[in-house]
């Protein structure tokens, strides 16, 4: 099953200006991604899709291939990830003259994840054969248990209501958070203007544990990344 194996990276984060390309222990922050992808070996093009001229030549300084630069109306903050992922697949297939059955996207901004994860969810995706798959980590709060929501009456309640029987959170029914790592798309899925959710009917996950899927969002987040590099907790490429 042919891979094409996408990045996405556009140039108005917001959050943390130029986030994207900020040096990290020495290297831009997507120069990770783009090593871990190389590593992994399994895709026949790792691709960066970006708006940004300065992304483009980093991206490709470091390997990538940028063979296409992103539209505008694909990289606001509003624009959902899907349709980039899809305008990235059909690009692809024209420049390229190749259909890729698989698309997997890397979030620039999730260093810490290794190839054994890559494989992991490459077994799994070909196993199960699902419309999607994305990594998740074990949520810190369950909405079985300590999580609450506005129940319209000036009150809360507990967001969904537990099984009999179920008094602590260690009984409750295990959930998982979304951790912005790994995404793994079958091609007629993704080719379908109608879907704007990676979440659907035919969904399957991979767990990764807290560090490995450290994601970098804030200011702070580089610093902490650094110390637990420095302190042995995490490798980095």
């Amino acid at each position: 099953m042919s891979i094409l194996l996408t990045i996405a990276a556009r140039g108005g984060s917001k959050g943390v200006k130029n986030k994207n390309i900020r040096p990290l222990l020495g290297k831009p922050l997507i120069a990770y991604t783009i090593a871990q992808a190389q590593a992994w070996g399994k895709a026949e093009h790792v691709v960066v899709s970006t708006d940004s001229p300065a992304i483009a030549a980093v991206a490709r300084s470091f390997g990538a291939e940028v063979p296409f630069m992103r539209p505008p109306k694909l990289a606001t903050d509003s624009a959902p990830k899907l349709p980039v992922l899809r305008h990235a697949l059909m690009e692809c297939e024209r420049i390229y003259g190749g259909t890729f059955e698989i698309v997997v996207d890397l979030d620039p901004t999730s260093p810490v994840r290794s190839t054994h994860d890559l494989d992991r969810c490459l077994a799994l995706f070909r196993e199960r054969e699902p419309k999607t798959l994305f990594s998740v980590v074990p949520a810190h709060k369950n909405p079985y248990f300590n999580m609450v929501e506005d129940a319209g009456d000036g009150y809360v309640a507990l967001s969904k209501t537990p099984p009999p029987g179920v008094h602590t959170r260690q009984g409750a029914p295990a959930v998982y958070a979304m951790n912005a790592s790994i995404y793994f798309y079958d091609r007629e899925f993704l080719l379908d203007p109608a879907h704007l959710s990676v979440i659907t009917d035919r969904s399957i996950v991979h767990v990764m544990d807290a560090l490995s899927s450290y994601d970098i969002d804030r200011e702070i987040d580089f610093d902490f990344l650094g110390f637990l590099v420095s302190t042995g907790r995490v490798t980095l490429g």
